[in-house]
């Protein structure tokens, strides 16, 4: 337990104490009581401070009653799967702040529509975003899995067939599923890659099948099972050649890869900001062409037939607005960091693959991803080293989880010592040799020396 780090978070807390006194108080300034609170509170504040240059002090464990209190990332490495890609930048937890209230983006909403307000930028931002991932039109959703259901549901029909990976993940099936279509999956092989050739031969397969072409592609860049590379752009060439809509599905690119929609041939781009854009949860990102824009984002056309209402500003598949408030500004507030670090790409992959050498160095450790990695996220098998020792340790499978979070790491899927994934993206070469140390060590404390 690292007591700056937790105090930092008190004088947090004491810090939007102070604010919320202002938040009460008339706009024409603090009363008698209310000042004496404010200067009460400060003098907390300074304690509070003066615990934290000394490191002294009793550290905190809630936020409020039953609500712990989360430092994962500044007390540990986190190695999760799924987490690093969506761990906040400071200008995010800034943004979450100031924004944290419910319709606070609405401020200034002229227009009732989310992509048109202009103070905070977030007309700007949607425009930028579309071009940082290389299409025409762009809006945010909630997840990657909404960005799903609005192709889905804009472009199928009852019995309509979809193409996804055999590595699909599950909010593929619930999107064509919402709309009763049919799912059809490509084999990925051996060697867990989909190709652009085995996604024509499935194509084949439909059309022989039913006597008709699928409706739609879904295939991701890198999938969230091993993290292998797909060929997109294989795809991306046989879904024009078959005219069939293609849907890219970056969650584990969009933000931490260089990812151009039009290059790769994808006709929507669906991104998530909590896993790749350094973004609060749910949080996302369609795109699209000018071709499908109008269909996707298509405007509200139902009247009542009582007030004569319509909402034909209002797009349909967005449900009128989508992200709102600290939601929607954190990934305001991070993008100009997400947009730098896509060009350090390489070197992400470079601190994968020196980990995942390392890794290899203990006897009996494998890894069942593509090797060398394309990607940070990883899929290790431990079989024959670490559950080995787990088979007779009285702690089983979390023994190895106890003995990472002594050296500060945690993030392993607690009591696996078989087959499990982990994420070194964002990691600094320091911590990434550091973890490669701290699974050594580990190894070598139990007698499966390193080669």
């Amino acid at each position: 337990m690292n007591i700056r780090a937790r105090k930092i978070y008190e004088a947090l807390f004491a810090l939007e104490d102070l604010r919320e006194i202002f938040r009460q108080a008339l706009p024409t300034g603090l009363n008698e009581n209310e000042e004496a609170q404010l200067l009460d509170g400060i003098a907390h504040v300074e304690t509070i401070i003066r615990e934290l240059k000394e490191g002294k002090g009793s550290p905190i464990k809630y936020v409020e009653d039953k609500i712990e209190l989360r430092t994962r990332e500044e007390e540990f490495i986190n190695i999760n799967a799924i987490q690093p890609g969506g761990r906040l930048t400071a200008e995010a937890r800034k943004a979450l702040i100031a924004y944290g209230d419910g319709y606070s983006v609405c401020d200034k909403c002229l227009e009732g529509r989310l992509d048109k307000i202009r103070k905070p930028p977030v007309d700007k931002f949607h425009a930028e975003l579309a071009d940082f991932v290389g299409m025409d039109e762009a809006r945010v959703v909630p997840g990657a899995r909404r960005g799903f259901q609005a192709v889905a549901s804009s472009l199928l029909d009852k019995g309509d067939v979809v193409i996804v990976s055999d590595l699909a993940h599950y909010t593929e099936f619930l999107a064509v599923e919402n709309v009763s279509g049919v799912i059809k999956e490509v084999p990925s092989g051996e060697k867990n890659i989909i190709t652009g050739d085995a996604v024509a031969e499935k194509i084949e397969n439909v059309n022989e099948e039913l006597g008709r072409l699928p409706k739609l592609i879904i295939i991701e860049h890198f999938d969230h099972r091993f993290g292998n590379e797909h060929d997109v752009y294989g795809v991306g060439k046989v879904a024009k050649a078959y005219d069939i809509p293609f849907l890219y599905n970056g969650a584990y690119s969009v933000g931490m890869v260089p990812v151009d929609g039009k290059k790769i041939g994808a006709d929507f781009v669906v991104g998530s900001g909590h896993k790749g854009m350094a973004a609060v949860a749910p949080s996302g990102v369609l795109a699209t062409t000018d071709e499908w824009a109008p269909k996707v984002f298509r405007g509200s056309e139902i009247v009542g037939d009582v007030t004569g209402r319509s909402f034909k500003h209002k797009e349909s598949e967005m449900l009128g607005c989508t992200l709102m408030g600290g939601t929607l500004l954190s990934m305001m507030a991070s993008f100009p960091r997400v947009k730098e670090r896509v060009k350090r790409w390489k070197e992400e992959v470079e601190k994968s693959n020196y980990f995942i050498r390392e890794f290899l160095r203990i006897n009996g450790n494998k890894i069942s991803s593509e090797y060398p990695r394309k990607h940070t996220l990883s899929k290790v098998d431990t079989r024959d080293s670490f559950d080995r020792i787990a088979k007779t340790h009285k702690r089983r499978g979390f023994f190895l989880s106890d003995e990472l979070k002594r050296r500060g790491i945690v993030g392993q899927f607690a009591g696996s010592t078989r087959v499990w994934e982990l994420n070194t993206y964002g990691l600094s070469w320091s911590r990434i040799k550091y973890l490669s140390e701290a699974f050594i060590e580990i190894a070598e404390k139990y007698g499966l020396a390193a080669i």
